[in-house]
């Protein structure tokens, strides 16, 4: 599943895990992906979107 929401872009993001000694190691965010069924203009369909569009009314849920 590819980790990138198809309305709006989000995807991955990188940065520093830092520790009380102050390490850095590098770490990742990932997006809250969820594939659900979406109608497309009359047509349902799969696609990966993120939780903030889906709450947001970005998209039509096919049931």
């Amino acid at each position: 599943m590819a980790r990138k929401c198809e309305v709006c872009g989000k995807g991955q993001v990188s940065g520093n895990n830092v520790s009380h000694s102050m390490r850095h190691t590098r770490r990742k965010w990932n997006a809250n992906i969820q594939t659900v069924k979406v109608n497309d203009n009359g047509t349902v369909r799969r696609a990966n979107v993120c939780t903030r569009c889906m709450r947001s009314g970005k998209i039509v849920r096919a049931i």
